[in-house]
């Protein structure tokens, strides 16, 4: 991506706060207390939808369960200053929403799961729901004299016209896990300067792709939108010869 674009991407709060969105795996979750209404705040492993709404999975026994359950809305702090020499000049958006149970809705289990694959096998308990929250607005500071209020229609990606990428995500990521393993690793070192060993695709969404390795996640995004499957190929495979070029130029410099 070039300097210009990152540039851009950064003045625009619409992308960075998608790009938190896409990118956090874990959130502080605020809601209010079902007995006395009072704010309270807890840890949620967060997902993301292909419009970038997140996903929860969160047990019965939980208090913000039961608050959600009184009171759907909720907030979510996404805290993108980790490693930042001065946090408060780092990106952090508080998101706000309300909560709508979508137990059945198979194709965002796959989404958590392959976000967080230790929480498959609570899907099956009676007492944890999946719940997607409807962003309604939220609140960036990406550093000082950067602070946004964004309407949550704008922060929701339109993905009208990319059903087909959705239907194929799972062929999508199996196909690239089994077959193209070094490739996935390769735009993780060249492209990210991830360390090398086991990352792997969980999802792919029409602004990019989601990786994972050893617990730690990571976020490419794409240099165009995609729809279907053909288009995400043309993407992947235009990140994988970067990378390559990449390598072979520390290759031939060493």
């Amino acid at each position: 991506m070039s300097e210009r674009k990152r540039t851009v991407e950064a003045e625009d709060p619409v992308v960075a706060i998608r790009r938190l969105l896409r990118s956090q795996p874990r959130a502080a979750l605020g809601t209010l207390l079902a007995s006395t209404g009072e704010p309270y705040v807890s840890l949620a492993m967060i997902a993301v939808d292909h419009d970038a709404s997140p996903i929860l999975l969160i047990s019965d026994l939980a208090d913000h369960t039961r608050n959600i359950r009184a009171d759907p809305r909720v907030s979510l702090l996404l805290d993108g200053t980790a490693g930042a020499p001065v946090p408060l000049a780092g990106e952090r958006a508080s998101v706000q929403g309300r909560a709508i149970c979508v137990d059945g809705d198979e194709r965002l289990a796959r989404r958590y799961v392959a976000r967080h694959p230790d929480a498959e096998a609570y899907l099956g308990f009676k007492d944890f729901h999946l719940f997607k929250v409807i962003l309604e607005k939220a609140h960036l500071v990406a550093g000082f004299g950067r602070i946004h209020w964004v309407e949550g229609e704008r922060i929701r990606f339109d993905t009208s016209g990319s059903e087909a990428l959705a239907a194929a995500e799972a062929e999508i990521v199996a196909h690239m896990n089994e077959d193209h393993a070094d490739a996935v690793q390769l735009c993780a070192e060249r492209l990210l300067g991830l360390p090398s060993g086991g990352w792997r695709l969980t999802g792919v969404d029409p602004e990019g792709c989601d990786l994972r390795a050893d617990g730690r996640v990571a976020r490419l995004p794409f240099d165009n939108p995609v729809g279907d499957a053909e288009s995400c190929r043309v993407e992947l495979v235009r990140l994988v010869k970067r990378a390559r070029a990449m390598a072979d130029e520390a290759a031939a410099s060493g």
